[in-house]
């Protein structure tokens, strides 16, 4: 699961660049409003997910989220289908 959650976070971290650079080039403000506000949610359950006790009721439910949301990222290369939930 820690692969899974860095790539999940190297992802993010890509995608907060490219709309900075769209933003910035084209003045996109929509764009920003709609995605980076989850960009970051879906970071702060990465971050909740690696502080979270394995024996909390929620973990299961946490990991297959953080499965189905790195979904999202299939088509990239380093994306492993282990990861499938």
């Amino acid at each position: 699961m820690d692969d899974l959650l860095m790539f999940l976070r190297a992802r993010i971290e890509e995608d907060n660049h490219a709309y900075a650079y769209v933003a910035q080039t084209f003045g996109g403000e929509a764009l920003l409003d709609g995605h980076l506000p989850m960009l970051d949610l879906i970071d702060m359950l990465a971050r909740d997910y690696t502080a979270m006790d394995p024996a909390d009721t929620r973990h299961a439910g946490l990991t297959y989220a953080i499965r189905v949301l790195a979904q999202s990222y299939a088509e990239h290369p380093a994306y492993q289908q282990e990861w499938r939930p």
